[in-house]
């Protein structure tokens, strides 16, 4: 590889990583939002299914404006869609009516290895062993920082809905990458998130009935430690950051890296939501926690810092060189 190529493949990983860094800080702040807004009085799968709602409604101008892809890409908007919005969403919610929070985030977030084993024994790609010393370590740290031990329980069916979890989280990683290295012929990432939030929306109005809402909660005000803020703010955030910015960063950071080192960063996630939650709602953080979280942030750097094979057949997991991301004057 000439020198020129290995600085812009260093510069295409670098700011792939940093748009994976932004969208677990993104996702991470949905928590300190939506939390006020439950016990204000709605249900968390109306909390849910405003967030998806609201942001199929921000990106509906983009939908319009990439109509192609329903006759180009239908099969992958349906499964983004199903899969990487209205799956993770409900089967998470469902399985914490059943389990602790810290046991069902844990095993959602077991996604990271099930994303190695598809590519290894599905896709039949090498991975490198950094990116499984990184999954180790950020499952490990996570752990910690859920403090699974707290309210450990096997409901079984709470487990498997969890696993349902990160099986539909895979199925994001996984789709997120697709078609992303097809030059020209990429599918624009922004048109398959906004298709997917429609379908998501769509799934999720069926699951969640928003006709039985207590709407009146979003013209008043939700607590935050003590602190009136208005409803309507916190939905704000939780539709433009926590969802609309979170999966545009989230799937384009994918492409510039592999859906395998995207997601070991994404376990910053919860790292970014515990300290969010410890600032921003007094839920302080224990020894264990602060060490998790040391866990998880080393677990991400070793993965996403693998270096690329010397061969032209690189294993995936180094990021690989960048990808176009659609076509010039393709994405809006």
């Amino acid at each position: 590889m000439r020198k020129s190529e290995s600085g812009r493949v260093g510069r295409g990983k670098g700011a792939g990583l940093g748009l994976a860094v932004g969208s677990a800080i993104a996702f991470g702040g949905s928590g300190v939002a939506a939390k006020p807004l439950i016990e204000a009085g709605l249900d968390p799968l109306h909390v849910v299914w405003l967030r998806v709602a609201g942001a199929a409604l921000v990106m509906l101008p983009l939908a319009v404006r990439h109509r192609a892809l329903l006759r180009d890409r239908p099969a992958l908007l349906a499964g983004f869609g199903l899969l990487g919005v209205a799956g993770v969403q409900a089967f998470y919610f469902a399985s914490i009516s059943r389990i602790p929070v810290g046991v069902a985030l844990l095993v959602e977030y077991l996604a990271p290895a099930l994303v190695l084993g598809w590519v290894r024994f599905v896709q039949r790609r090498p991975v490198t062993r950094a990116a499984a010393v990184g999954v180790v370590l950020a499952v490990g740290g996570l752990a910690c920082v859920v403090e699974v031990w707290a309210g450990l329980s096997f409901d079984a069916l709470g487990l498997l809905l969890a696993l349902g979890a990160a099986c539909c989280q895979v199925g994001y990683f996984v789709l997120s990458d697709h078609g992303g290295d097809s030059g020209e012929q990429a599918p624009d990432p922004l048109g398959v998130i906004a298709y997917g939030l429609l379908v998501g929306a769509a799934v999720l109005t069926v699951v969640a009935r928003p006709w039985t809402m207590d709407w009146t909660v979003l013209t008043g005000t939700a607590d935050m430690n003590d602190t009136p803020v208005a409803a309507a703010l916190l939905l704000a955030w939780i539709v433009l950051v926590a969802t609309v910015l979170a999966y545009v960063t989230g799937v384009v950071s994918v492409r510039r890296l592999s859906p395998q080192v995207a997601g070991v960063v994404a376990c910053l996630e919860a790292v970014i939501a515990t300290v969010l939650a410890w600032f921003l709602l007094g839920e302080h953080l224990s020894a264990p926690q602060i060490v998790g979280g040391v866990v998880v942030l080393a677990g991400a750097f070793i993965a996403q810092s693998s270096a690329p094979a010397k061969t032209s057949v690189e294993p995936v997991a180094s990021g690989g060189p960048e990808r176009e991301l659609s076509a010039r004057g393709n994405v809006a």
